[in-house]
């Protein structure tokens, strides 16, 4: 427990834990607003400004979204995405800064300028579709996960990373008869749990909330991921709020245009929030903690 033993010290923390409540509070007050709109009606949503529990309780919203079966497949889609693209990323970004983290590599000042290049001047919209076109990768999942395979940034974090790790680690591997693929693996990863644990939730969330690739590179409906089919379901549910048509049918119900809005940030949000607990705690680990008395 921490031990307050100046006037000062009393007043900093105060201040200090004032301004973290003040954020946290920032942050997650407006998500369980959210959360509580979608379980509420729109009647609801126009007559209270703000609210965390909703007067009301009403899954219409939910039933209006899981009635379209292609958002169930969009899921499996959006999951298989997720987790493969991260895998990719990982692996090349990796293999790619180890090699990079050894001062011995020939070129490696060059290889780096490239990628410090890339990092500042990146080739835009039009010049990515048209690589992707002529690689032949329109309408395949690959198109998602290839052209951002490496992230210039984690890159040399991950470099420098490395490069931080003793010296004395490798010589003792190399002495055990290690090349420098046994290094990576048995030596330099199993060191490296926090940083892959971290970027991998970064690239995780990167893939989980991709919006523009998909609709860019991904024509046929039956491949779409689950942030383009949320979007769908929206501009559905407002085009038959304001069809004439529609309302002209008795056995039509409106769907509740505002909550399904809401509903659908909570189903594009959630799934990727249950992961970061299982991470959570490399984030706090020491990365060296315990590796070397020398």
């Amino acid at each position: 427990m921490r031990k307050w033993n100046t006037p000062g010290g009393v007043i900093f923390d105060s201040f200090n834990y004032i301004i973290l409540i003040a954020f946290a509070l920032c942050t997650v007050l407006p998500f369980i607003y959210i959360i509580a709109g979608s379980f509420s009606t729109d009647q609801e949503l126009q007559t209270r400004a703000f609210f965390l529990i909703p007067k009301t309780f009403s899954l219409d919203a939910y039933k209006y979204i899981f009635s379209n079966g292609a958002l169930i497949k969009s899921i499996g889609v959006s999951i298989y995405i997720t987790v493969v693209g991260t895998i990719v990323n990982l692996f090349f970004t990796m293999t790619m800064a180890y090699p990079l983290s050894r001062k011995t590599l020939w070129g490696r000042n060059r290889i780096l300028g490239l990628v410090i290049f890339s990092m500042l001047f990146s080739g835009g919209m039009i010049p990515t579709y048209m690589v992707v076109k002529d690689l032949g990768l329109l309408n395949s999942y690959w198109s998602l996960m290839l052209p951002g395979a490496i992230s210039a940034f984690n890159l040399i974090i991950v470099k420098n990373f490395f490069q931080e790790l003793p010296q004395e680690l490798e010589d003792a591997a190399k002495i055990d008869g290690c090349n420098e693929i046994g290094i990576l693996w048995r030596i330099y990863l199993p060191l490296s749990k926090p940083i892959i644990a971290t970027f991998a939730l970064f690239y995780a969330v990167g893939h989980w909330n991709d919006f523009m690739g998909p609709l860019l590179y991904i024509n046929d409906p039956q491949k779409w991921p689950l942030q383009v089919i949320l979007r769908q379901v929206v501009e559905l549910s407002q085009a038959a709020t304001v069809s004439d048509t529609n309302r002209l049918d008795p056995n039509f119900v409106t769907p509740p245009a505002q909550t399904v809005k809401m509903a659908t940030i909570a189903v594009g949000t959630i799934p990727i929030l249950i992961v970061y607990p299982f991470l959570q705690k490399y984030f706090t680990k020491g990365v060296l903690l315990g590796s070397v008395k020398s």
